[in-house]
């Protein structure tokens, strides 16, 4: 596979030209084969490198998301041009590639390679945390196909723990509940919510005083909390900081029925809809969010009086 190794730092050297140049998509054929011509011998593997670099371009947008959303505090403008491109290549093939021809493990491992030829002092750490987390976030697909890792000798309880607020924001509407929902650049629908304690203005912000302003500056709209609904907790990696605990308390939250505005580039997301209750079963939930909507449409159900059928998470 060194000449898959080859193609990739080829794909690389023309995205960063591409980048760099403020080039056009179409001239990255162009500088593509200038690059096969300069780097590669007869053995070049064209049609992989192709597809990667059509690959990466065609998903650009969805990609740079995940990098947002993966490293928060860093924009894609103070990201060095080279590190850019390395995460776009490694999360195309973590994200977009056939496992079954590119394991996600080989994509983490050739991107964190390509950061130590190509990139700074800090880039292979860089690159390293950044598709480290995501790959958490996939729920770590082929783990069981890896030797047994090694026993971490930090203690859960030892991680630093994020403070979060969400809510199962619902409206009724001619007659109708209705969920306000949000879409992920991962494929799923799930909850608004954000930190507590990202209030300047606020000392020492309460859970529900979060909630309620992360929800406004999530999706636009006022809610009123009616009752907490669950709490669920799970283990993040910032790519500079290393692991630390999420926990996030949901509430059932009554809003008007009003047009949702989505902040733009708020965390990796890409929609926010609002659904009537029969329309969220087959709606593609992340399972520790599933024990929390069934909750909140039990309420409203019990209260409504009615029955249905409740989502079901999806593979």
């Amino acid at each position: 596979m060194a000449n898959r190794h080859l193609a990739r730092s080829v794909v690389l050297q023309t995205l960063f030209e591409w980048d760099t140049t403020n080039a056009q998509e179409k001239d990255s054929a162009i500088i593509l084969e200038r690059n096969v011509k300069e780097f590669c011998g007869d053995d070049a593997d064209r049609p992989f490198m192709e597809k990667l670099l059509l690959g990466v371009l065609s998903k650009k947008e969805d990609i740079d998301l995940v990098i947002e959303k993966a490293a928060p505090e860093w924009s894609m403008e103070r990201i060095a041009p080279v590190d850019r491109n390395i995460l776009r290549i490694g999360l195309y093939e973590l994200l977009f590639a056939d496992r079954t021809q590119v394991p996600a493990k080989v994509a983490i491992n050739e991107a964190i390679e390509l950061a130590k030829t190509f990139g700074g002092e800090s880039s292979g750490r860089f690159v390293n945390g950044v598709l480290g987390a995501v790959y958490k976030e996939l729920g770590e697909p082929g783990k069981n196909e890896q030797a047994e890792k090694k026993s971490t000798k930090v203690k859960y309880e030892d991680i630093p723990i994020q403070r979060l607020g969400g809510a199962v924001v619902y409206c009724k509407h001619d007659g109708q509940y209705y969920l306000a929902l949000v879409h992920d650049v991962f494929g799923h629908w799930t909850l608004s919510k954000g930190k507590i304690g990202d209030n300047p203005t606020i000392a020492h912000e309460t859970t529900e005083e979060g909630t309620i302003r992360e929800v406004k500056e999530e999706i636009g709209i006022d809610i009123k909390l009616e009752g907490k609904i669950g709490e669920n907790e799970y283990v993040a990696s910032h790519p500079e900081k290393g692991k630390y605990r999420k926990h996030v308390t949901y509430f059932l939250a009554r809003a008007e029925f009003e047009q949702l505005h989505l902040q733009q580039g708020k965390g990796g997301l890409d929609d926010a809809k609002w659904f009537r209750l029969k329309d969220i079963i087959d709606l593609n939930f992340y399972d520790d969010m599933l024990p929390i909507v069934t909750e909140a449409v039990q309420k409203l159900l019990d209260h409504a009086n009615v029955t249905t059928t409740l989502p079901r998470a999806h593979a």
